[in-house]
């Protein structure tokens, strides 16, 4: 007898099958491991209006804990971690006796999709990650076809704008860890942080100091001047960003 649930003799289906054509990722959980406080309220808007869970972890090892308590449906990954490359946690996710059903990459860089890709993604999202309708459809095409099924569904054409509250945290965290560097280590973590918030905050010349500071990195330049105007930028950015009152 067909119920449903499906036959009398099947286990009931996941609530995120049965979801509503207006919030198709109903009942997933996403797990998203981004230590970017200002595309996390980005990606936690694109969820509440899809009708998904969210989780948070700003670290690799933040991740491995979530990873431990409880299955996501979904991870979305950074590749530019503060503690660690996002594609080395792919990788461990891709090859799980138990893999997760989705997994994608995510970067300020889009040249970093097959990297991600390579290390077992099944998308990629470049930032800034702010459409609902490319959203879905990045999670919904790499669901099992069983899970989707063959209904056709209207994209929505909301595009979300997160809170600038974020955004002051992010440049905050940058002029920080600018102003504590002893050496070079942070540099690779810096130029991948402040291009993906400088693409999500729309800030091409933020995005091309970003990609200045790289090429000299990688060429073995000297970086005073990249780092000045790098740490320049930020206060400039910090001056305008309105700072949220308790």
């Amino acid at each position: 007898m067909l119920t449903a649930y499906g036959t009398a003799q099947d286990k009931p289906l996941p609530q995120w099958q049965l979801s509503l054509p207006d919030k198709p990722l109903t009942g997933l959980t996403v797990l998203l491991v981004e230590g970017s406080r200002f595309a996390s309220e980005a990606v936690r808007l694109l969820c509440l209006k899809s009708g998904a869970r969210i989780r948070r972890a700003d670290c690799l090892r933040s991740a491995a804990r979530h990873l431990a308590a409880y299955r996501p449906s979904v991870v979305i990954v950074d590749l530019g971690l503060p503690d660690g490359d996002g594609t080395s946690l792919i990788r461990d996710l891709h090859e799980a006796e138990a893999r997760v059903p989705v997994i994608l990459g995510m970067s300020g860089d889009p040249d970093l999709a097959d990297k991600a890709i390579a290390a077992g993604a099944n998308d990629f999202l470049p930032k800034p990650v702010e459409s609902l309708a490319v959203f879905q459809q990045t999670i919904l095409r790499a669901m099992p076809p069983k899970a989707v099924g063959n209904t056709l569904r209207s994209m929505p054409n909301d595009v979300i704008q997160p809170d600038t509250a974020g955004l002051r945290d992010d440049l905050t965290h940058v002029a920080k860890t600018l102003a504590e560097a002893s050496d070079t280590d942070v540099i690779d973590y810096i130029v991948r942080f402040l291009a993906g918030v400088a693409r999500s905050a729309h800030d091409p010349a933020l995005e091309a100091a970003a990609a200045a500071l790289a090429r000299d990195y990688d060429t073995g330049k000297p970086l005073a001047t990249d780092l000045a105007r790098i740490s320049g930028l930020v206060q400039d950015r910090l001056a305008r960003v309105p700072q949220v009152c308790a």
